[in-house]
């Protein structure tokens, strides 16, 4: 990267509808990861789910409903937060934010693998961002199985140097 180019950490959707025993441990790991100061910028995504959304009719998806549901359980420290009611976080509010701060290389963590994380990546990926995702900072509210099956995918889609660990 050159002196102006920056790297964005984008935590997605950690928030409390997410957790439960296989994700629990998730957040004090990404809260330490924020503080360790690596990255230039810090944004979280919010998936917002409604009851005319196709999550909870055609999923019958019931989880971030609710304004407690949809907390982010970790100190965003006035981060950006994009909301979404999609997988993906790339929109337009999100291309604008990364455009105006030189970010150069996107770094994802957060929950889950298999849908909202892989999501992102492989649209970053296809629009031409470098796009990392950190594997042990990443997991499935689905379990461990779903976490390995993703990562798998990911490395065949964005390529295997682009799914890291650190």
């Amino acid at each position: 990267m050159n002196k102006k180019d920056k790297s964005l950490l984008l935590v997605i959707d950690l928030q409390k509808d997410f957790i439960n025993k296989k994700t629990y441990k998730l957040p004090n790991k990404i809260s330490k990861l924020i503080d360790s100061n690596t990255f230039d910028y810090i944004a979280f995504t919010k998936f917002i789910n409604g009851q005319n959304s196709d999550f909870y009719r055609k999923l019958n998806y019931k989880g971030c409903l609710t304004k407690d549901g949809q907390n982010i359980i970790i100190d965003t420290k006035n981060s950006k937060i994009f909301c979404k009611n999609v997988y993906t976080a790339l929109n337009k509010e999100f291309l604008e934010y990364v455009h105006a701060n030189n970010i150069n290389c996107i770094f994802l963590c957060g929950i889950d693998t298999d849908a909202c994380v892989m999501k992102t990546a492989v649209d970053l990926f296809e629009n031409g961002f470098n796009v990392k995702v950190i594997e042990n900072y990443c997991m499935s509210h689905s379990g461990k199985k779903f976490h390995k099956s993703a990562i798998k995918m990911l490395k065949k889609l964005i390529g295997k140097t682009n799914v890291i660990v650190v």
